[in-house]
């Protein structure tokens, strides 16, 4: 027998021992406790690929994923837009622009192996006046530093090409950005996850970690007790993919405050059925350096539907997905934080403006006739909405690449915290997977 499998066997007989503590009335739960060499807090997209990313590489494991809520996908990745990005907009040589189009390859490859619809229906990138031709020349420049694949210049007389009745100076054609429902393609990571012989507990709401007191004095690796309402399980490892609530879930192991999650609403509008063919591809503003988001745009969905948008407007809540989803945890959080009020002060014209559109969607509407006159407001209606955890640094900055933190003292040495995965996280999750692993192998001797 190998020296790594007697240590593997040896940590679990271990762990077993003080799980039978637990449910022996040892600790103050009053439900059984489980027994993990990993526990992975969060399922959503970035959670579900790396629990399975690591059960794939350590089949003798015991890894286990917790989530609040009666299924995996319920935030951030059952409420995105749909695409699979190609990595264009991302800073050169940031783990942002690495990993997507890193994932965008993996993700592709998983869609195709294991039949989960998708379409390859592109993307074009549009510039309306001569000033933002300029920065679509950069952008085209930043994409090709990305290694983004077959990314082509489109001169204004052949953006009809691509997308009829559609208008501009000049554009950039992606012909590898695509749609897929993320929340499907998540709940195919959990199930492969679960076949592996890993195991999922829903409706189980982290609210704290500890050290089994039991187990101290003993010369054995102390496990962590990650507490929920009335139940526990025990982990020597564990690793947080908590979105809305990661800065929440770093601070419980000793990590800094910062970065916070503040939590930015999407509002879409949707395309009536009379003219849902009239959108092939979809269709970008050029962003603009100045302010935090992509603009409005056209994004094809799977469903058939065409979703317009999405603005960018403060929630009262980190799950708050309309105006009346109000949460005074949270907006007392929100209230204390002096980040927040840089960033409103920063950006004041721009996010009153997004305010009036969330409110008036006729504004909004008139942005979408840039690229496509025929579009009338009678042509929309309301449509869905998903809120970003967006990372913001006390001085009001937003955290634009992916964040790793480890925590301090016993416990926190054992934990690592993804604490930002916003866009393009989704289509980075499979390269975000392997990036984790590499680090918890690294950090924890896996």
């Amino acid at each position: 027998m190998s020296t790594s499998l007697m240590k593997t066997l040896a940590s679990r007989n271990s762990l077993q021992r003080l799980g039978n503590l637990c449910r022996n009335g040892s600790t103050s739960s009053t439900d059984p406790c489980g027994t993990y060499d990993l526990v992975v807090v969060g399922g959503g997209i970035v959670g579900c690929a790396t629990a399975r990313e690591m059960l794939s590489r350590h089949p003798s494991l015991k890894i286990a994923i917790v989530e609040k809520e009666k299924a995996v996908a319920m935030h951030q990745t059952g409420h995105n837009s749909g695409v699979v990005h190609a990595g264009i907009y991302y800073t050169p040589g940031s783990m942002k622009a690495k990993l997507c189009v890193e994932g965008l390859k993996l993700s592709y490859d998983y869609f195709c192996k294991n039949d989960i619809p998708h379409k390859k229906i592109g993307k074009l990138i549009v510039a309306k006046n001569e000033k933002e031709v300029k920065r679509i020349d950069e952008l085209h420049q930043r994409g090709l530093k990305n290694n983004v694949p077959d990314l082509e210049l489109v001169e204004r007389d052949c953006i009809g090409n691509y997308q009829p009745n559609c208008q501009g100076q000049k554009a950039i054609w992606s012909p590898w950005t695509g749609i897929v429902d993320w929340g499907l393609v998540c709940n195919h990571f959990a199930e492969d996850f679960k076949k592996m012989g890993g195991e999922i507990h829903l409706n189980f709401e982290v609210t704290g970690f500890s050290e089994l007191a039991e187990s101290k004095g003993k010369g054995e690796l102390v496990p962590i007790s990650v507490q929920s309402k009335n139940k526990c399980i025990l982990a020597k490892y564990v690793l947080t993919c908590g979105g809305l609530h990661s800065d929440r879930l770093a601070v419980m192991t000793g990590c800094d405050l910062n970065p916070r999650i503040v939590p930015f609403r999407g509002e879409y509008l949707l395309l009536s059925d009379s003219k849902k063919s009239i959108c092939v591809t979809n269709i970008y503003p050029v962003p603009d350096a100045r302010f935090p988001f992509l603009g409005v745009h056209f994004t094809p969905r799977m469903s058939g539907d065409i979703w317009l948008g999405p603005n960018a407007v403060l929630a009262f809540a980190r799950e708050g997905y309309s105006w009346f989803d109000i949460n005074v945890r949270d907006c007392i959080e929100m209230a204390k934080f002096p980040g927040l009020y840089k960033l409103c002060f920063k950006y004041i014209v721009p996010g009153l403006h997004e305010v009036l559109k969330s409110v008036f969607y006729p504004l909004a509407v008139k942005d979408l006739q840039k690229f496509m006159p025929e579009i009338s407001v009678k042509d929309v209606k309301r449509g869905p909405a998903g809120v970003r955890a967006q990372a913001l640094d006390k001085d009001g900055n937003l955290v634009d690449d992916f964040v790793f933190d480890g925590g301090e003292g016993s416990i926190g040495k054992r934990v690592l915290h993804c604490r930002n995965a916003p866009s393009p996280a989704a289509t980075s999750s499979m390269a975000i997977a392997k990036h984790i692993s590499d680090k918890l192998e690294t950090d924890f001797k896996f």
